[in-house]
């Protein structure tokens, strides 16, 4: 379940190349940055500056669906990537893939600003373990979600272009297995592009305003490791009942109450018997959506109603991913943390109705 819900991050990218008729640039970008120690207890992980590389396959929206105006033509892709993490002893190296998004603030004829929304997967050879890599207090797993945000300027001329970005990427596994500290990492780069398929512009379409709102369910399901390493997995369930209001084809919010049964509040102060209505935590989240069509990138705050032991703080956070089908079934691939601590990954599929 949890790699066929990682999937749906590529899925609406890689849609943009189910047709030869697509205007395609390929692009190689190099990288330097550095670990940023967020915590006291990874000050003694940052030893070297961080290199990478990044080669990607970029689609540009050319105006045939009604979100692309409403975006100032952006565009999307995947790219593949290599890049060390300042360690190469303790954290290794880590190789992967990922799908973005470059959403333009500034758009001129050879010069733009854009926005990069990024999420994929990362893979090191050097995750802890008990006896050969316990100084490794960032990862425990090999596999890691990978999440970037970024700001890219862009100079072009003709089908070449050439860029300087910032970035900054976060790898972790959402608290599935400890330690989860995470790394977050800076970069500054340069990356030159190529046009490699041009086509004709199409009509553009201009963004209707379509307001409305949107009604349902979704139930959600996790697991959750506690300290110490090594101890046991928790499941969690949780039910959010939502209503997402819809100002037009690029602006929504969400609004929803949550029902959240955290097994391991359980061992939270052990010495205190708990019943499970007792562990309930009941919450209300409002978040903001950007809306690609079927595909929803969503972020957003809320705050506990009803939380008895309050095992972390009385605010938590969301940011994610949905897909939402044309008969309403949704997706959901979202990290819950209360600020820059991880509490679970929400895998979740629910049902939408408009009116």
């Amino acid at each position: 379940m949890k790699l066929f819900i990682y999937i749906l991050i590529f899925l609406f990218p890689i849609s943009g190349y189910t047709q030869l008729n697509k205007e395609l640039w390929i692009e190689g970008r190099a990288k330097i940055g550095f670990l940023a120690a967020h915590s006291s207890l990874m000050g003694h992980l940052a030893k070297q500056h961080a290199y990478g590389a990044e080669l990607s396959l970029i689609h540009q929206a050319k105006g045939n669906k009604k979100w692309h105006a409403a975006y100032k033509y952006p565009s999307m892709g995947i790219t593949a990537f290599a890049t060390t993490v300042g360690n190469k002893e303790v954290l290794g190296n880590y190789y992967g893939i990922f799908s973005f998004f470059n959403l333009p603030l500034i758009k001129k004829e050879k010069f733009s600003v854009s926005t990069k929304l990024a999420a994929g997967l990362g893979y090191t050879n050097r995750a802890y373990h008990p006896d050969d890599n316990k100084l490794n207090v960032a990862v425990s797993t090999k596999l890691n979600a990978r999440i970037t945000i970024g700001l890219d300027a862009r100079f072009s001329h003709k089908s070449h272009y050439f860029s300087i970005g910032i970035d900054a990427s976060h790898f972790s596994n959402a608290a599935i297995k400890v330690p989860n500290l995470g790394l977050n990492m800076p970069f500054l780069s340069l990356a030159y592009g190529h046009k490699i398929n041009e086509v004709e512009n199409t009509i553009e379409t201009e963004s209707k305003k379509e307001k409305y709102w949107e009604y349902g369910a979704l139930a959600i399901a996790s697991v959750k490791e506690t300290f110490p390493t090594g101890g046991p997995k928790y499941p969690v369930y949780g039910l959010n009942f939502y209503g997402r209001r819809f100002f037009n084809s690029n602006t929504a919010m969400e609004l929803s109450l949550d029902f959240i049964s955290k097994q391991a509040i359980l061992d939270y102060h052990k010495d205190i018997p708990k019943t499970q209505y007792e562990i309930l935590q009941i919450g209300t989240f409002v978040g903001f959506i950007l809306p690609f069509d079927h595909f929803h990138l969503i972020t957003g705050m809320g705050v506990y109603l009803k939380d008895k032991y309050q095992p972390e703080d009385f605010l938590y956070h969301r940011v994610g991913m949905r897909y939402v089908f044309d008969n309403g079934i949704n997706l959901n691939l979202v990290l819950k943390s209360h600020w820059a601590r991880a509490d679970y990954t929400e895998f979740g599929i629910g049902y939408s109705f408009k009116k």
